[in-house]
């Protein structure tokens, strides 16, 4: 009788220290190792992953290969999740797609990756793979100049570019042009060439605006150069022209006229009576809530500017935008004319009517 009762003791102890080690000590270990368990998992489902996890030993820490490189991995919109884990052990970026699956559900990791592309390696363990799946944030960002921004609209644009520096910051470097553009100048406007630009997250103002100045000194060719220096014009003041040319001229088309406008006029010594150099010389309208203010009033076309092309001769001290291409090319290669004014038309069609005398501008105007 009591060797019965021992062994029905024993059999009880066995099973308490089986009921331990699967409820505590292994639970308990799988969490000291790998991190607590996702909330969302059932108490007998917490003893199968952590077991699981233990019996993979050291598969989820090793690497595929220390010395592999990179390669592109893109995760769809709603996909399985077994479906990624074996696409990647496929992919030969982990050891095993099990291993991988039953980290992610353990963790709760299975549930906060995201769709999207990422960069992935060999040489990376299934446990730093989960956690680089958890942001598909890419590393480059896409900056967008447009034609005709001035240095503050460039400048608003980055909060919500992905990139990491201020519009305070990039204005106050901007004073310091890079030396790659060969300008003696307080600041960088009109020379931002507006383009899409891929650039690095992670990317300093600096490097920025180095990438932004070496891309405007690739498009300037020789026969631009010369163009301008045809024209009388160093680069600086062909940049200052284009920049005016630009935000005057809404079609393309007609860039090359009101070029050839403005060239008219400076030959003569004409003010050029630009309404964009007023805009910019008046600043920020709080009112409209824009940088240039349109219609101008009287008393604006009176504003004390040096910037002011209707009260002061020649060209304004520095560009007003950031020309195009296409603006850039029409002060080096202008067209003809003998015009020396124009007007918009009265269609809205955002074209101008053009005149060589004053009465036949004046005949021009809208009803």
């Amino acid at each position: 009788m009591r060797r019965s009762h021992l062994i029905l003791a024993l059999f009880i102890f066995t099973v308490l220290a089986a009921v331990v080690l699967f409820f505590g000590y292994i639970p308990a270990r799988a969490s000291m190792l790998y991190g607590p368990p996702a909330r969302a998992l059932s108490i007998s489902d917490r003893i199968e992953y952590s077991t699981r996890l233990l019996s993979h030993g050291g598969l989820l820490t090793i690497s595929m290969n220390p010395n592999g490189g990179e390669q592109s991995f893109h995760i769809e919109q709603g996909e399985p999740i077994f479906s990624v884990a074996t696409r990647l052990e496929q992919s030969a970026l982990i050891v095993s797609a099990q291993v991988f699956y039953d980290y992610v559900v353990y963790t709760g990791l299975d549930l906060t990756i995201q769709a999207g592309d990422y960069t992935l390696s060999p040489a990376m363990s299934i446990i730093d793979l989960a956690r680089e799946l958890q942001d598909a944030t890419p590393e480059d960002v896409t900056f967008v100049i447009l034609p005709g921004w001035r240095l503050e609209e460039i400048a608003a644009s980055l909060p919500t570019s992905g990139l990491e520096i201020s519009p305070q910051t990039f204005i106050a470097a901007a004073g310091s042009p890079p030396h790659v553009l060969g300008i003696s100048s307080s600041t960088m406007e009109g020379f931002f060439y507006p383009d899409s630009y891929l650039v690095p997250r992670s990317a300093t103002v600096d490097q920025l605006l180095d990438l932004i100045a070496r891309n405007f000194t690739q498009h300037i060719s020789d026969d631009m150069r010369a163009g301008f220096a045809a024209q009388g014009l160093d680069l600086y003041q062909a940049v200052t022209l284009a920049s005016i040319v630009e935000r005057e001229a809404i079609q393309d088309d007609e860039q090359a006229l009101v070029a050839s406008v403005f060239l008219n006029r400076l030959k003569v010594g004409m003010t050029l009576g630009s309404d964009p150099t007023v805009q910019y010389a008046l600043g920020y309208d709080e009112s409209a809530q824009t940088w240039w203010k349109n219609p101008l009033s009287l008393d604006d076309l009176k504003f004390d500017s040096p910037y002011n092309t209707y009260i002061f001769p020649g060209l304004p001290p520095a560009p007003i935008s950031n020309p195009s291409l296409g603006a850039l090319q029409a002060v080096a290669f202008p067209e003809t004319s003998p015009y020396y004014y124009f007007q918009a038309t009265c269609d809205g069609s955002g074209y101008h009517t053009f005149a060589v005398t004053f009465e036949e501008h004046l005949a021009n105007s809208c009803p």
